[in-house]
């Protein structure tokens, strides 16, 4: 029997944006990231984006799946597949998916829409940061 899709941010995350860090801009990635800093502008991927407890997120958003484990998010969020909202975090602004896990004690300020989001617009790789998975670059200073 094969093992439940664990999409807790426990698994392998291809990238992360630490507590402590700021980024702004669009973010495009495949696989799973996650944010626990502060992070303005787009995010667009067929990936996963979790954010974790001390995220400050103000960002339009079209993934695959989203979760809230924690942190703040300002704007707008169109999931193909899944948003879910854990007890500690708080989303202010209007979110679309198939499916919705809203859990008691967060804070959700918007419209909820449970339908198939339409299909996504292209965009332009010049305006993109592409974040991937790869054994090239080291992570230490070996």
């Amino acid at each position: 029997m094969s093992q439940p899709q664990d999409l807790t941010g426990l698994g392998e995350i291809q990238a992360l944006l630490g507590r402590g860090t700021a980024f702004e801009g669009t973010l495009a990635f495949e696989g799973r990231v996650r944010i626990d800093g502060r992070f303005a502008g787009k995010v667009f991927s067929e990936g996963i984006l979790i954010l974790g407890d001390g995220a400050e997120v103000e960002a339009e958003i079209e993934v695959g799946t989203l979760i809230v484990r924690g942190g703040t998010l300002r704007g707008n969020v169109v999931a193909r597949q899944l948003i879910e909202i854990h007890a500690e975090g708080a989303v202010h602004g209007d979110i679309t998916a198939p499916q919705i896990d809203i859990d008691k004690g967060c804070v959700f300020e918007g419209k909820c829409t449970m339908a198939k989001p339409p299909e996504p617009a292209p965009t332009s790789s010049s305006e993109l940061l592409t974040v991937s998975s790869s054994s090239e670059f080291p992570l230490s200073g070996d």
